[in-house]
């Protein structure tokens, strides 16, 4: 890692070196909480767990050739250095802000209420066709996790896209300290993280905060047809890129009542659901050389309009950094779901969209709408939404009423708050069979019995709800 010597991390985060004098001018090839993935010349992060200290791991990490460790306390007749901290992960983050600004990179910084992750894959796979990207991977957004992916930049790297999950305020001010975003994406402001956020305007000044830290010449690319991001016409002294369907400013009912929404310099049009292998888009936007309006037809292999949005978002990005429209087009046409979001899994004659990992009312509403194109039976199988706040029961109504007009035949939920949302299409929908359990293995039972060939099954709910193990059972 460039610069990186144990020393000159010593001296970053205001830890004592303690070792050998020879070894403060080694540098570190790695840096990891897992004593698992240490390699040889690592610096090895002990954390301290519930259950598990990470420090009675420091043994065996240095028989694993790890260079250094931080510390919290002294260490009798450590086999290595060790660099003495109050707090191992606060030195971490210390190190990681120090660590990127030393960097020669490009960095592209995720963040909103729905969307963080397929949007993070939609632009890895366009820049990835002219730049050697690093991308976070799996759940590494938060504190823990974007440290740990920024120690994975190495020297040939050219472009970082880097995805932020925050759930209170000051979080997205210490992620965006360490990531320094050239480009801050944000794809909306939505009803999620409420118990702390309390209201969307809560959430737009927790996401916002990300702006103190874009670099000099940094710039924000949002989701102009978000009724609160679409305020934010300038960001830092520079005019905000703005996507969104349709190029001319909407008008839009809010909570406040009827707004003007924000015009778009990257826009689609004919948006076209290919049942559920895809969605087709005319996507319009200027060109940097020329002024002209370039306009691109793609075919997205994911559907949804939501994913429309994201594709929008990865052209704002690769226009800002150089891309070709037709490796822009590549990009968007190759991207691939993953597992938990949308994704796609065709076994025993049924199809089943498996988007489990986690959920919120935006995104229950959209992969319903999913659903309703979809061939064939339908069925929903939908679970309890986590983080809510006050108004988590009137919010998992407000799904089943948006789930009532979309001709969907089945609906099995499990949990406490699901059950609003099974009495809302049972209030407005006398056309969708509805079953609710209070136990899942009973709502598995049920609905292995009753799934066959030909249907389409949708499966999601909070992660907490543990839905993969229906998938699972679907699967056999």
């Amino acid at each position: 890692m460039k610069n990186m010597t144990l020393e000159h991390i010593a001296a970053v985060c205001g830890g004592t070196y303690i070792g050998n004098e020879a070894d403060k001018k080694r540098e570190i090839k790695g840096a990891v909480i897992d004593s698992r993935l240490v390699e040889k010349d690592y610096l090895f992060i002990p954390v301290r767990g519930e259950k598990v200290d990470g420090h009675s791991f420091i043994p065996s990490v240095f028989e694993k050739g790890a260079l250094a460790v931080f510390s919290e306390e002294k260490l009798e007749n450590p086999a290595g250095p060790y660099i003495l901290v109050e707090n191992t992960l606060d030195a971490m983050k210390k190190i990681a802000a120090d660590y990127r600004r030393g960097l020669d990179i490009k960095v592209v910084g995720i963040t909103g209420s729905v969307g963080k992750t397929s949007t993070k894959e939609m632009i890895a796979s366009v820049l990835a066709q002219k730049y050697n990207v690093l991308k976070t991977e799996g759940n590494l957004n938060n504190e823990i996790g974007l440290p740990l992916t920024i120690f994975k930049i190495r020297e040939e790297h050219q472009v970082a896209v880097l995805e932020m999950g925050i759930s209170e305020f000051g979080e997205m001010d210490r992620l965006s300290t360490m990531a320094n975003p050239d480009i801050c994406v944000i794809t909306n402001i939505g009803l999620c993280h409420l118990e702390n956020l309390i209201t969307r305007d809560g959430i737009l000044k927790a996401k916002t905060e990300s702006f103190a830290h874009l670099t000099p010449d940094g710039i924000a690319v949002l989701n102009g047809d978000d009724d609160k991001l679409c305020d934010k016409k300038v960001v830092n002294g520079k005019p905000a890129v703005f996507y969104g369907i349709e190029k001319a400013a909407k008008v839009a009912e809010t909570e406040e009542g009827t707004k003007t929404l924000a015009e778009k310099t990257v826009y689609a049009t004919n948006v076209e659901a290919v049942d559920l292998t895809g969605t087709k888009a005319a996507i319009h936007y200027p060109s940097k050389e020329t002024g002209g309006e370039v306009t691109m037809e793609v075919t997205i292999p994911i559907a949804g309009e939501h994913n429309v949005y994201n594709a929008l978002a990865a052209v704002s990005v690769a226009r800002e950094l150089g891309l070709t429209c037709d490796e822009m087009k590549r990009g968007i046409e190759s991207v691939q779901t993953i597992g938990g979001r949308s994704n796609l899994i065709h076994k025993n004659g049924i199809t089943i969209i498996d988007d489990c990992y986690n959920a919120n009312p935006v995104s229950m509403k959209a992969s319903i709408d999913v659903l309703s194109n979809a061939p064939g039976r339908k069925i929903a199988v939908l679970g309890d939404m986590g983080e809510l706040g006050a108004e988590e029961k009137q919010l998992h109504y407000m799904v089943g009423e948006h789930f009532a007009g979309k001709g969907i035949d089945a609906l099995y939920c499990v949990g406490t708050l699901s059950q609003e949302i099974a009495k809302a299409v049972r209030t407005c929908s006398s056309k969708t069979e509805v079953h609710h359990y209070e136990d899942k293995a009973d709502l598995i039972k049920d609905l292995v019995k009753e799934v066959q060939s030909g249907d389409t099954v949708l499966v999601k709910a909070s992660h907490f709800m543990g839905f993969p193990e229906i998938v699972k059972e679907l699967t056999k």
